[in-house]
């Protein structure tokens, strides 16, 4: 019974605490109903942070709140988690299942060197290149799982003495980590962050931003972030080696073993090439997430991943849990629970000069920064979305800058482990501590800011 309590502290402690929210007195402006939101909030906020139990658990508590403390009718609350950007989300992770299935990473990796030469510097650069386009449009943490052995194979083949290229490895393993993290943000498919806020545009002010739009937005950002990368983590950890001409010479030999390409591989290219096609093509008009499904059952039809396969590949948790973070945002804005938060917040930054322009957009950054750090990219845009969307409206901002600051921001996950799945999962091949991440994560965190920043102040306003 000790060790039960001692394992679940922080959801009874969560518990206690949207209690005592729920019992406060109603303050001005904020309904009963936005007072109810409004804890519920902070309780997911708490779990999400601590995770005392399954973060899935979570979701299922959000929907139960919902109907017994909020009053919504079961069915309505149903319609509510079913939006085409949860549909979005399921059906790029059974893709990135399927992707993973052909097993192209070593293929990849000699294909990065052949075009960058066997230059350390050059690698990471093609390193994260590759991982960052990549990761723009099939999600990071796929892709960090599927370039992950395309770094551990060059550490390796150069020493097998992991404290003899510890420096090199560093520079690699976050190649692919900041890689993906930076180029999540060029397209929706790049993360369930976007496919959130994109759904919250849609929801509170009726603006639809498809495909090419946000990558007109976003994608450039991402592009010019990627030299940076390179010079931050060269800077930082200095590697061992300069030229990484054996451990290729060595790839270059595994390749060959595994003989030329097949033809399912070059059905798996085809077939993921018509379903980007299908985003920036189709997106608007049918929807992203019937692509993305469709694009699924795709690669089901013609057998290139077993149904058994994505069962067993995909987080279905994942997916409910996207569902009722965004089936909560909306009860914050229908309560009223958003707004009020929003014009708290402004009336706190207005003293401070930061009520709008320059110093709202750092304050927002700053905010999400600090937020998506402590918990995953996607639960932070669903949880500040409807907050900062509404104080784009108190503030007279546009939704469209705002949203964008929001979801970029939610992308500077860079100083912990737990900050991006791509993080987690370099972290997890023991090459890395965690100080690692404070000592690089700052760096990037501060050329993201500056350079989102200029964007939003110069780009931005030419496109809109």
């Amino acid at each position: 019974m000790t060790q039960y309590l001692t394992e679940k502290k922080w959801f009874f402690i969560a518990m206690i605490v949207g209690a005592i929210i729920m019992s406060l007195p109603i303050p001005e402006g904020l309904t009963q109903a936005g007072l109810v939101v409004l804890a519920m909030t902070v309780v997911a906020t708490i779990l999400f942070v601590t995770e005392p139990v399954p973060l899935p658990t979570v979701a299922l508590l959000i929907v139960v709140g919902q109907v017994i403390l909020l009053g919504v009718a079961s069915d309505v609350v149903a319609k509510s988690l079913m939006k085409d950007s949860v549909l979005f989300i399921m059906g790029s992770l059974m893709l990135a299942v399927a992707v993973v299935k052909q097993k192209l990473d070593k293929r990849i990796a000699l294909m990065i060197i052949r075009v960058t030469g066997t230059k350390t510097t050059r690698i990471a650069l093609g390193i994260s290149t590759v991982s960052g386009i990549l990761a723009s449009f099939i999600g990071e943490h796929t892709v960090a799982a599927m370039m992950l052995p395309v770094g551990i194979t060059l550490i390796t083949l150069t020493s097998d003495d992991p404290k003899k290229v510890r420096n090199l490895a560093a520079v690699l393993l976050f190649s692919i980590a900041y890689g993906c993290s930076v180029a999540g943000i060029g397209t929706p498919s790049g993360g369930a962050r976007n496919a959130i806020m994109i759904g919250y545009w849609q929801e509170f002010y009726n603006i639809g931003i498809d495909y090419l739009k946000w990558m007109l937005y976003s994608y450039p950002m991402f592009l010019i972030q990627l030299p940076f990368v390179t010079f931050i983590l060269i800077l930082t950890f200095k590697p061992e080696v300069s030229d990484l001409s054996p451990a290729v010479d060595k790839l270059k030999a595994q390749v060959a073993a595994q003989g030329p390409l097949k033809g399912r591989d070059y059905v798996s290219i085809i077939l993921f090439a018509f379903v980007l096609y299908g985003w920036v093509t189709m997106s608007s008009t049918i929807g992203m997430g019937i692509v993305a499904v469709l694009g699924a059952a795709a690669f089901l039809i013609a057998g290139l991943v077993r149904w058994e396969d994505l069962n067993n590949g995909v987080n279905w948790g994942v997916v409910l849990l996207y569902a009722a973070a965004i089936s909560l945002g909306v009860q914050m804005k229908d309560t009223g629970a958003a707004a009020w938060i929003a014009q708290s917040f402004l009336d706190m930054l207005t003293p401070l000069g930061a009520d709008k322009g320059m110093g709202l957009w750092l304050s927002v950054s700053v905010l999400t920064t600090g937020v998506t750090n402590t918990m995953s990219n996607g639960a932070a845009v669903a949880v500040l979305g409807p907050i900062v969307l509404n104080l784009a409206n108190a503030a007279g901002e546009s939704p469209v800058v705002i949203g964008f600051i929001t979801a970029i921001s939610s992308a500077f996950a860079y100083l912990t482990v737990v900050g991006t799945p791509a993080c987690t999962i370099v972290y997890a091949s023991g090459y890395l501590k965690t100080t690692d991440f404070l000592n690089v994560g700052w760096k990037m965190a501060l050329m993201s800011t500056i350079l989102m920043l200029i964007f939003a102040s110069v780009y931005w306003p030419l496109i809109a």
